[in-house]
């Protein structure tokens, strides 16, 4: 049994740079975060006040205010200005009595790094530039030794915005990756669905092809031959029956190769190329001659050469089913089938009539479907219905152009 490897821990770099990149408002855990570092700012702010004879050490109000500025914190990713506003409302008072100046320190630059890290930067230089005046005034007020002194330290509130600013841009750039990153991702499995969508959609045209073609001559050549059995027993002739029941052996041998070959295409070991040739218009005359051992009187002309290899398999793939639906529902019935190209219009016009009833009766199928899907499949159009002189006729207009050989 294969040892199953340890999960992989991230290292403290790894942690930092994650924490950095997250969106502080989808950060996993933010108030209790949030909680913890109001904590430290707390007891930073009791030791430096404690310690430091920067000002007077804080009385029962001094104390109040001080601690009550820590505790905005705790919301700073949700509300970032109210936040602000709250410690500047808090800090100025403290400041304006002389208590120790530097005890608040950490919690003001927390609340102005949140603004600049979650705000535009026009609205986080305009957010400073109140900050500092505001504090400038409030010591004006006290001592101007101090107001001097916060005017040489104002540096540290400009680099702690910037600082902000930057891993906001830089927030966003990594979002924009990530996005970028996933919308590829989609766009690919978009693609891989859309490929299957079109093999399968193309898998099952060929075996509707295939077998409708098929089963609907063996049918043809059944009756034939179970014709030629009842009409006159006592003058059975066996050639008709012995050519008909030939006929049906060929036509299985004939879909059974072409069933092979299209299954092949969904064995994952099987590569393209095994697919073999696509069908083209030298493939007319078989058809032809296939239905006419059927019982139709087929015409053919083609007029065409050099013909995209695409382009001749989707010709040929409608006149076949056109065919097919000749021989089903026309029976004995004359089928006309022209192919031309039109060199000026660029484009191979496809033409099957039958002096019958066509596709029009019975059962509705998929074979006028695939068709007009054939036909699209090379940017070109199908048209079929009642033809003008009566019958049925099928019409496909399938371009030569690009669109038509790729």
């Amino acid at each position: 049994m294969r040892p199953v490897p340890a999960p992989h821990k991230p290292r403290l770099g790894e942690r930092i740079m994650a924490a950095v990149n997250r969106d502080p408002l989808t950060a996993p855990h933010a108030i209790r975060n949030d909680a913890l570092l109001a904590l430290a700012t707390t007891a930073h702010a009791v030791v430096v006040a404690l310690v430091t004879d920067e000002g007077r050490r804080p009385d029962v109000l001094g104390w109040t205010l001080l601690l009550a500025a820590q505790v905005p914190l705790v919301w700073r990713r949700r509300h970032p200005m109210p936040v602000l506003a709250a410690v500047v409302a808090l800090v100025g008072p403290y400041h304006a009595l002389d208590f120790n100046h530097a005890a608040p320190t950490p919690a003001a630059y927390v609340a102005l790094y949140t603004v600049a890290a979650t705000s535009r930067p026009l609205r986080t230089l305009l957010t400073g530039a109140a900050v500092l005046g505001i504090s400038m005034a409030v010591m004006l007020s006290v001592d101007t030794k101090q107001a001097i002194e916060l005017l040489r330290i104002s540096g540290w509130v400009i680099a702690v915005l910037f600082f902000g600013v930057d891993v906001r841009c830089y927030r966003q750039y990594v979002a924009a990756i990530v996005e970028r990153a996933e919308r590829a991702e989609r766009t690919r499995e978009e693609e891989a669905r859309r490929r299957v969508a079109e093999e399968r959609l193309r898998i099952a045209r060929d075996l509707h092809d295939l077998l409708a073609h098929s089963i609907t001559l063996i049918g043809v050549q059944t009756s034939v031959a179970a014709h030629v059995l009842t009409a006159d027993p006592e003058r059975l002739d066996r050639a008709a029956v012995a050519k008909a029941l030939d006929d049906i052996a060929e036509t299985c041998r004939t879909a059974r190769g072409e069933l092979r070959t299209t299954l092949e295409v969904l064995r994952e070991h099987t590569p393209a190329e095994a697919r073999g040739p696509l069908p083209d218009l030298h493939g007319l005359k078989d058809l032809a001659d296939t239905a006419r051992g059927a019982g139709a009187n087929v015409e053919l002309t083609v007029r065409a050469d050099q013909v995209p290899p695409a382009v001749g398999a989707a010709a040929y793939r409608i006149v076949q089913e056109a065919l097919t639906n000749a021989v089903r529902h026309s029976g004995r019935d004359d089928v006309t089938v022209r192919v031309r190209v039109y060199e000026g219009e660029g484009a191979l016009r496809v033409d099957v009539t039958d002096d019958g009833t066509g596709a029009g009766t019975g059962t509705p199928g998929f074979g006028l479907v695939g068709m007009r899907e054939r036909a699209r499949s090379v940017g070109g159009t199908l048209d079929a219905g009642p033809g003008r002189a009566g019958g049925y006729e099928v019409t496909a207009v399938l371009p030569l152009g690009s669109e038509g050989a790729r």
